[in-house]
């Protein structure tokens, strides 16, 4: 399941790049794809499409809490450490996420394109999407720790739903959903490699200690 979410971090990051090259192919491509899903959208959905949205960062919060409160509870290091590296890459996502956001400075489509429909009117950057790269983020420490494709397929289907969603109600370009995917996944395999580097060098400085 590891290599799945690799996979799946490895195809959004040729998209994306892919994208940036036929850059203003693409730009038009990005807006038409948005105007399309927001404009014609199904207004009956919109309380279940602000309900996912909103699911994000309390699902998000809960993972890791839920890890370490579980693993302090039953004395099951390997479990806490779980947690803690899945704090890391909650950290990590953050960090990325808003550094490129307050970096790149992209205005929310629907300053750009009146016409658009949106949830509510954010004032900040428009890329990444926070709510996308937060539940990939999410799906991905999630599979790593449970790596049956019972959890990883409704894990992503959940955090697709949610970078659709952001489309659906106006929040943001496909490009920025895209490039969320690509942080929220990258974070977290980057905390499991570091995670699995650190035990490495304590296994191996504690085998020349003996």
């Amino acid at each position: 399941m590891e290599k799945t979410s690799a996979n799946i971090f490895g195809n959004c990051l040729i998209i994306l790049l892919l994208c940036i090259t036929c850059r203003t192919s693409a730009q038009d491509a990005d807006i038409n794809i948005l105007k399309d899903i927001n404009l014609n959208r199904n207004k009956s959905l919109d309380n279940g499409m602000a309900t996912l949205t909103n699911s994000v960062y309390p699902i998000s919060a809960a993972l890791p809490i839920s890890e370490l409160v579980a693993g302090y509870a039953r004395h099951d290091k390997q479990l806490i450490t779980r947690g803690w590296t899945t704090v890391a890459a909650v950290g990590t996502n953050f960090i990325v996420t808003f550094g490129l956001k307050y970096g790149v400075d992209r205005p929310r489509p629907y300053i750009t394109y009146p016409e658009l429909q949106p949830y509510k009117h954010n004032r900040d950057a428009s890329f990444p999407s926070g709510h996308t790269s937060f539940s990939f983020n999410t799906a991905t420490s999630l599979t790593i720790l449970f790596p049956k494709w019972y959890v990883a397929v409704p894990a992503y289907a959940w955090a697709a739903s949610v970078g659709y969603s952001r489309m659906y109600l106006g929040m943001h370009y496909p490009t920025d959903v895209l490039a969320g995917a690509i942080v929220g996944t990258g974070t977290a395999i980057l905390a499991d490699k570091g995670n699995k580097w650190l035990q490495h060098h304590r296994k191996k400085n504690a085998h020349i200690e003996h």
